[in-house]
């Protein structure tokens, strides 16, 4: 572990809050793991498995995230596809990169020395992950949520990213965030173009950030250069307590039930709390676990689903 270790995040740590959206900085630009050459081996490492999708570059901010891999194939091998980025008119996603050895070395020294400053505001960090993304000039990242806490950090060439208040029901409804909580469906999650006005844009380079809390919606566009991005996730005690609530809330709502808001009532988010922890350990949502792992699974490391 390296809790000792010189932090590679810096933030404005006296100002953290966990549900508020921030920008960062880091000294992650540079690291070797993140290079080129060392992203063609660990996709290599990874072709075949459910750790990388490539796709092409034709989705726009609108298209649904679920079902880019399928709509929008890219057909080029994992080395023609990043040797040739600027022009492959493309990009890949090297999802839990934890899972290989040396890139679980990488995410714990990135969040190992963050991780009191964290915790001092949002105890419980676990299910922590790494993804890496890779991405051709003019390419989008369309509109979605997550369900852990994220920390984007671009490594190389441009961004600009656009992030809304997680609480911002008018851009994601309450209801969008049940369904993707206990079923991960994003259809509910719909972008529309005048969502651009409500949001916090960020340009970043390399050396810059954006912390964005747990289903802050957020779209992802890439400047004139090829990308390379990491985004490190985690889960603490409150987004395990958020999530199940909204687990619950969709299990009613499949009942004829219309629960109130998530967070509006403290009482009754607590009771919502017990109730979904119960139903999980008994049984999961139904005859199925729940979409998000980490409440079925409380690990250090994220596990691909």
């Amino acid at each position: 572990m390296h809790a000792n270790a010189t932090a590679l995040i810096e933030m404005d740590w006296d100002a953290f809050d966990p549900a508020r959206i921030k920008a960062v900085r880091h000294q992650l630009a540079d690291h070797p793991l993140l290079q080129p050459d060392q992203l063609v081996a660990l996709g290599k490492r990874f072709q075949g498995t459910s750790h990388l999708f490539t796709f092409n570059n034709n989705a726009g901010a609108d298209a649904n995230f679920d079902d880019v891999a399928r709509l929008y194939p890219n057909r080029r091998s994992v080395t023609d596809t990043l040797q040739g980025i600027n022009e492959a008119k493309a990009w890949m996603l090297l999802r839990h990169v934890q899972a290989d050895a040396t890139y679980q070395k990488l995410i714990d020294l990135a969040l190992d020395p963050i991780k009191p400053r964290i915790e001092k505001h949002d105890p419980g960090m676990y299910y922590r992950a790494g993804w890496i993304f890779v991405a051709s000039p003019h390419t989008v990242t369309p509109f979605h949520i997550d369900r852990n806490h994220g920390i984007l950090l671009q490594i190389h060439g441009t961004k600009k990213v656009y992030v809304w208040d997680a609480e911002d029901a008018e851009v994601c409804s309450e209801l969008a965030r049940d369904c993707f909580h206990s079923r991960h469906e994003l259809d509910e999650v719909k972008w529309r173009e005048e969502f651009r006005e409500r949001a916090h844009v960020f340009e970043v380079g390399p050396g810059q950030g954006v912390y964005m809390p747990i289903t802050s919606p957020h779209m992802v566009e890439t400047g004139d250069d090829p990308s390379i991005t990491i985004s490190l996730t985690y889960s603490t005690n409150a987004t395990r307590r958020n999530a199940m609530e909204h687990v619950l809330h969709d299990l009613l709502r499949r009942k004829g039930i219309k629960p109130p808001t998530v967070g509006k009532h403290p009482l009754l988010d607590r009771l919502s709390y017990a109730s979904a922890s119960a139903m999980i350990a008994m049984h999961g949502v139904g005859s199925r676990p729940p979409a998000c792992p980490s409440l079925a699974r409380r690990t250090a490391y994220a596990v691909a689903d």
